[in-house]
């Protein structure tokens, strides 16, 4: 049975879907996770595109060990230098390296020949083959470009040193047929595409991603593209989970399979659904709530009686469990500790301390507390530096049916250690604490998105806000979480402006280094 490699772009296409922004300490988090995962290859991100950018993959490629990392480069030298930099001191450095193809993308966005292409094409590929001993490179749009031009080029960058050659549906495009069928002419009319591995990345668009990634892997490819959740570009990418539990429960039909450690996959799932603030619908397959629930009475007289009378995956092959482990207010420090490291948390003495005391007042606020509440604790983050943001330290709101909400505030401003109060009123509860945070701020802050949800089921569930607000014209996103949906509304809304101080001094700091240098 052939082993299909598992590449995931989480990390750098799942970054790409719209108000999606995770900073280096939240991308290491999911990179060691993958690991755990035990994903073939991980798509840190995109090295040339910010210094951000460049310092996360960096920190990645030093930290995972049992896998590859790699990152994404244009055909440009400058873009090939960059992921050099950043990837040499990994375990197993490689390089995606990727230009257009298609008459399409010739014509309106590169604006050059098919000789162009193929000649530049070579000449990165050869480039990158001087640093990188795995150099991957990916024909962009090749859904949409003529065979025999493919085949050419294709050819030509083997001959140059491509070690992996991805087919992407860039657009969602195809039929199942249509994209295996890409992958069958490649072997059938490339004289030496027995040296290299053929990769697949499917985009959702018309929700055919899985089902052409498994199209391609019986028509020869070797290595999948996705993303956990299947988020990305637009609809997103094919989802890594539903890939690999099909190649595990219908390996008779694929003769193939990966070598992932399934048990990992609904601890994965919501670790990036927290991260960046994308909710897995109850209905999706393999990682949703409702996948592996029965309603229909005829249903749960049939599972009763005979699990695979409606249950074709096990709940517990994806690490979905009925009775989590529950800690309380009695539970000690060594078995806090040791649930933190079966749940893939690592912590210096410090940072368990710090936590063992949010954990301990949490337990005065809930009876129970479960994995999942341990995990929303622990990616609470706390963006915030000793001298860099703002402090939350008490919120309170007076609310009636016959009353104006007002909200008061109380923050301490961490660079000059000023206590900050202030009161405002609103339409709603909600609208009250956000003016009183924006008198609080001296910032031009507006909200663009606001949602809530639970971490779990239950009246004691903890509150999970997620916003996103423009600090002074930028962008940004934050996380609030707590027992009282108005305390993690505040949260979340601190969280984001204070992410946005962070990156700002962080390129503040950058520009004057630059200056320095120059």
């Amino acid at each position: 049975m052939r082993k299909i490699n598992v590449f995931d772009t989480t990390l750098r296409d799942g970054e790409q879907s719209p108000g999606v922004n995770l900073n280096s300490r939240e991308k290491l988090a999911i990179a060691k996770q993958l690991e755990r995962l035990g994903v073939d290859i991980i798509e840190a991100g995109f090295p040339a595109s910010s210094r951000g950018d460049f310092l996360a993959v960096q920190e990645i490629a030093r930290t995972i060990k049992n896998c590859s990392v790699t990152g994404l480069a244009r055909s440009v030298k400058g873009d090939i230098d960059a992921a050099w930099e950043a990837l040499k001191d990994g375990a197993s450095p490689r390089i995606h390296i990727f230009i257009a193809t298609s008459d399409i993308h010739l014509k309106h966005k590169l604006k050059m020949t098919r000789e162009e292409v193929k000649e530049k094409a070579v000449e990165m590929v050869k480039y990158a083959k001087e640093r990188f001993p795995i150099v991957q490179w990916s024909a962009e749009d090749a859904c949409r470009t003529e065979l025999p031009f493919l085949a050419e080029i294709v050819e030509k960058v083997i001959d140059a040193g491509a070690s992996v050659i991805n087919l992407p549906d860039t657009v969602g495009y195809l039929t199942p047929a249509e994209y295996g069928n890409i992958f069958k002419y490649m072997k059938e009319h490339v004289p030496n595409i027995g040296r290299v591995k053929l990769s697949a990345h499917c985009h959702d668009d018309l929700g055919m991603a899985v089902a052409n990634s498994l199209s391609a892997i019986e028509n020869g490819a070797d290595q999948i593209e996705c993303a956990i959740n299947g988020i990305g570009e637009r609809a997103g990418n094919a989802a890594l989970e539903e890939i690999a539990v099909a190649l595990h429960v219908r390996n008779d039909a694929h003769q193939a399979d990966s070598s992932l450690n399934l048990h990992e996959l609904k601890r994965t799932s919501d670790l990036v659904s927290k991260l960046t603030g994308m909710a897995v619908p109850r209905n999706k397959a393999i990682v949703g709530d409702n996948a592996f629930a029965h309603e229909s009475g005829i249903h749960q007289d049939g599972f009763l009686k005979e699990k695979s009378t409606y249950e074709i995956i096990s709940p517990e092959l994806v690490g979905v469990t009925a009775d989590a482990l529950v800690l309380g207010k009695h539970s000690g420090r060594h078995a806090f500790k040791d649930r933190l490291n079966a749940l893939g948390f690592q912590f210096d003495s410090e940072e368990i301390n710090k936590f063992f005391t949010m954990f301990k007042e949490l337990t005065e606020k809930k009876k129970e507390i479960t994995d999942d509440d341990l995990i929303s604790l622990i990616l609470e983050e706390k963006v915030t530096d000793k001298k860099i943001g703002y402090e939350f330290l008490s919120l309170q709101v007076h609310y009636g049916t016959s009353q104006v909400p007002t909200a008061t505030v109380s923050l301490k401003n961490q660079e000059n250690e000023q206590l900050i109060q202030e009161a405002a009123t609103g339409a709603g509860s909600v609208e009250a604490v956000y003016n009183t945070l924006g008198r609080c701020i001296d910032k031009n802050i507006e909200l663009t998105d606001y949602r809530i949800q639970s971490n779990r089921k239950g009246e004691d569930a903890l509150a999970q806000v997620f916003v996103r607000v423009t600090v002074n014209g930028k962008e940004t996103s934050g996380r609030g979480i707590a027992q009282d949906v108005l305390e993690a509304s505040a949260k979340a809304y601190l969280n984001a402006v204070n992410r946005q101080l962070v990156l700002d001094c962080n390129l503040d700091g950058l520009k004057r280094q630059t200056a320095v240098g120059s």
